[in-house]
């Protein structure tokens, strides 16, 4: 299979609101991850418009021209494959890709997805989160999000860490970064390999197949159709898994009108093992195969805007985007092979960093240190809060001074959380810095009120 050296180029479409999947095609591993960027030109991945045509660069056998003995140009016709070879050219064309695995489903194959999305919804599970109920009624059926579709093309692509990223949670002073957010936005790396694969799908298959590529960019449940199209099962921690690729895979699909084969979907292999369930710091499991997001600390660092509850901020340990505890202890991933090369190296600043490199970095310097990272989405108000979380759990003492830097902080997300951080480290210095007068911001005074009263330090300022 031929594939093109770059993407047509084509009108923009708008950027939409919806992008990751939900229950039960939702789990901590969606949590952060909506796409940032530009979306793409070309293979559109819009609920109304679909690529008829590949990209420029891709060669198309069926009207490359060719010469004939008086030096006329005629076009060459190509010998139409069947769906059965057109599915395995794709297989081929995605292993040289760099995808772990590959299957095919109907988009009707998932019927159980709906009401199950619907009584996540209905118990709140997905917090603050309304965008994954904006369009929850494509996402429960993807025939709704695009009627001409007849097959769904499911890719995993592996990111298997070299080391186990719980050895970090042992390092206090140290910040704890999810492995998916330490290289760069995997959003572009998947979705170029997914169009240079659809182009050249669409080169074989012939000018009037239609296909949209989608990266946790539109309403669809990923999850789900992958283990519809046999790559593996959605594991008790909600999370897909299979038994060669483990848990650590990113996942996109690719919408086309083809039909091709179906794969057998693939069942569930967890046993009676629930490793996943117990090691969560904040019990986000309220039984096997369902996720109260509200306590998943992904969410509560990278999805909640506002101050993180103080039930859960001691759970929180040095966290500050994302958590991998459920992820990380699957016996399954003893069997995947690391991801490949350095297309997954952690960022040299993500590498072991030290929460006061973090502390001291101003607007300019967390959108230049982050610039191309999904952190950034965050914000640095939000990134500095879960920072002085990690500070305020570290129990060292050298941390003092740069949590009490950001106590005047003029964003009140992060002054509330320092004074809360403060009172952890230094409960005897919380009483001399409280301001003589109520702070304006009501959930900021709060964090005194709350804090002075669980230290004592009411008392000793009377």
């Amino acid at each position: 299979m031929c594939f093109p050296r770059r993407a047509a180029r084509g009108p923009r479409p708008p950027r939409r609101g919806f992008q990751r999947a939900a229950a039960p095609g939702f789990g901590p591993r969606d949590l952060g991850r909506r796409a940032s960027g530009p979306r793409p030109r070309v293979i559109s991945d819009s609920a109304h418009t679909a690529l008829r045509h590949p990209p420029r660069g891709t060669s198309l056998p069926h009207l490359a021209p060719r010469r004939t003995g008086d030096g006329a140009a005629t076009r060459r016709r190509a010998i139409p494959l069947d769906p059965a070879q057109l599915k395995t050219r794709l297989a081929e064309a995605a292993r040289a890709e760099g995808f772990a695995a590959m299957g095919v489903c109907r988009p009707d194959a998932i019927p159980e997805a709906a009401p199950r999305l619907a009584r996540f919804l209905e118990a709140g599970r997905h917090g603050d989160m309304g965008w994954m109920e904006a369009r929850s009624h494509w996402r429960g059926d993807p025939t709704t999000l695009w009627p001409e579709a007849r097959s769904v093309i499911m890719l995993a692509e592996a990111y298997t860490p070299a080391e186990d990223p719980l050895a970090l949670l042992e390092m206090p002073d140290r910040a704890s970064v999810s492995v998916y957010a330490r290289g760069p936005d995997y959003h572009d790396r998947v979705k170029k390999r997914l169009k240079r694969l659809a182009g050249a799908f669409l080169a074989e298959a012939g000018p009037e197949t239609g296909v949209k590529v989608f990266v946790d960019t539109a309403p669809v449940m990923e999850k789900p159709l992958a283990q519809a199209a046999g790559l593996g099962w959605q594991g008790k921690h909600t999370n897909l898994l299979g038994r060669e690729i483990g848990n650590w895979v990113f996942l996109g699909a690719i919408f086309t009108t083809a039909e091709l084969p179906a794969d057998a979907p693939e069942v569930s292999h967890c046993g009676t093992c629930r490793k996943c369930l117990d090691i969560c710091p904040t019990q986000a499991f309220p039984a096997p195969y369902q996720l109260d997001a509200t306590r998943c600390i992904s969410y509560l660092t990278i999805e909640l805007k506002g101050p993180i509850p103080r039930e859960f901020r001691p759970l929180i340990g040095n966290r500050i985007y994302g958590c991998d505890d459920c992820l990380a202890v699957c016996p399954w991933n003893k069997f995947a092979a690391e991801a490949s090369g350095a297309l997954y190296q952690s960022r040299v600043e993500l590498n072991r960093p030290r929460l006061t490199d973090f502390a001291a970095l101003d607007e300019a310097g967390f959108r230049e240190v982050f610039a191309g990272s999904p952190i950034k989405r965050i914000g640095h108000a939000r990134f500095l809060r879960n920072v002085l979380i990690a500070m305020g759990n570290s129990g060292v003492s050298e941390l003092i001074p740069w949590v009490e830097a950001r106590i005047d902080d003029p964003a009140p997300l992060v002054r509330g959380t320092a004074v809360w951080a403060l009172s952890r480290l230094a409960p005897g210095r919380l009483a001399a810095r409280a301001p003589a007068r109520p702070d304006p911001d009501p959930q900021v005074a709060e964090e005194w009120r709350l804090a002075l009263a669980e230290t004592g330090g009411a008392a000793r300022r009377a």
